[in-house]
């Protein structure tokens, strides 16, 4: 039986200091390319995207939020590692509360399935020149 393709719901924290942008450095192996995405992950069923929000900074980067305000909502359809992927993903500005996080030039962190991850600050000029790539390609419209 072959398994539907579900549209996930996602919320993004955009976490800048000045001229950067905290996100964490991806790539695709089909495409060999490094791209990156701001922190966040998967809404979970009866949970509200603030909560979630919360919730994944705290489990992959031990790290609680303040000052966490609603951006929008963007509809994300990409391909991966050449499997097509289709989300719906809240975004939220927000700080974080300890100021350890903005001295640190890159953060070792683990995803939900366990996969290892690396979180940088870059700056937001490198994305806005078309340098680096940041995905959702709309996303960028936040900056």
């Amino acid at each position: 039986m072959q398994q539907r393709s579900k549209i996930r719901v996602k919320v993004f924290g955009l976490i800048r200091e000045k001229n950067r942008l905290f996100v964490s450095e991806n790539y695709d192996s089909v495409k060999a390319e490094k791209f990156y995405r701001a922190l966040g992950g998967s809404i979970e069923f009866g949970e509200n995207s603030q909560t979630a929000l919360q919730r994944e900074f705290q489990e992959e980067v031990q790290a609680d939020l303040t000052n966490i305000r609603y951006l929008g909502c963007l509809e994300n359809v990409f391909t991966y590692n050449g499997k097509q992927g289709h989300e719906i993903v809240q975004v939220y500005e927000c700080d974080f509360v300890d100021s350890k996080f903005y001295q640190l030039e890159k953060l070792a962190f683990f995803e939900a399935d366990n996969s290892p991850g690396t979180a940088v600050w870059i700056d937001i000029s490198r994305f806005k020149s078309g340098e680096l790539r940041l995905v959702p390609e709309n996303f960028i419209d936040y900056l």
